[in-house]
């Protein structure tokens, strides 16, 4: 064949007919687990992009610069350089200076705003790990579902050939009865990797928050640690 008049086939359309082709005989359960890997693949895309908008991975230098410049007595400076930032880091430093510098909360009142804003912000980035757990354990049961009804399947076709009965209609339909198993096993695998990721980009950003709001409220100046928490409301 002259190579000039070939031309490229497609192989988008036969790629997708065998995809098709592969989930049908899987059956019920495979359309599911093919549902759930789609699912499961926007998840952690979104999940991402989600963490990269928190500055999950930014290294936090612009918060490092606050705390020393905080550290250094520059108050005014520190907080005006998080202003902007958006970061979860630099929230919660915001956060924790804005209640070090508050007159009306003494010092275990900012310790606990501060935790109240560390709570608010790691439910945030702690969002949609659930999923990702939920696709892990449901993807190999969904596998395993398909399995046994795909065995059920090929031995009731067995009975009903009686003494014509082929071994190898028995093996065909076992094989295709496991391809779900299979399946849900490459849908749990990645989802279980994602997750045991963000997990650890999730304790990452607990302990830089723990480490800032330790650095601010160590050693701040609380104006109502001067009276007791009642007497201050009195006065007022």
């Amino acid at each position: 064949m002259n190579p000039i008049t070939q031309t490229p086939t497609l192989a988008e359309p036969g790629a997708l007919a065998g995809l098709l082709h592969f989930v049908q005989m899987g059956g019920p359960a495979m359309w599911a687990i093919a549902l759930l890997s789609v699912l499961t693949l926007a998840l952690i895309l979104w999940k991402v992009m989600r963490l990269l908008s928190f500055g999950a991975w930014s290294g936090g230098r612009h918060t490092a610069r606050a705390l020393d410049l905080w550290q250094a007595g520059q108050t005014a400076e520190a907080m005006a350089l998080l202003e902007t930032r958006g970061s979860l880091r630099a929230r919660l430093a915001r956060g924790a200076m804005a209640a070090a510098q508050n007159p009306q909360l003494d010092r275990a009142e900012a310790e606990a705003e501060t935790a109240r804003i560390a709570r608010a912000l790691l439910a945030r980035a702690q969002s949609g790990l659930r999923g990702l757990e939920l696709a892990s354990t449901v993807g190999p049961l969904l596998g395993l579902l398909g399995t046994v009804m795909g065995m059920i399947a090929a031995f009731q076709a067995l009975q009903e050939a009686g003494a014509r009965a082929d071994p190898a209609m028995l093996a065909g339909g076992i094989w295709e009865a496991l391809l779900t198993t299979a399946a849900g096993m490459a849908v749990a695998i990645p989802a279980q990797v994602a997750l045991t990721w963000f997990d650890s980009v999730v304790d990452g950003l607990r302990h830089d928050m723990e480490d800032a709001a330790t650095r601010i409220l160590h050693g701040a100046t609380f104006q109502g640690a001067k009276a007791p928490h009642g007497l201050r409301q009195a006065a007022e």
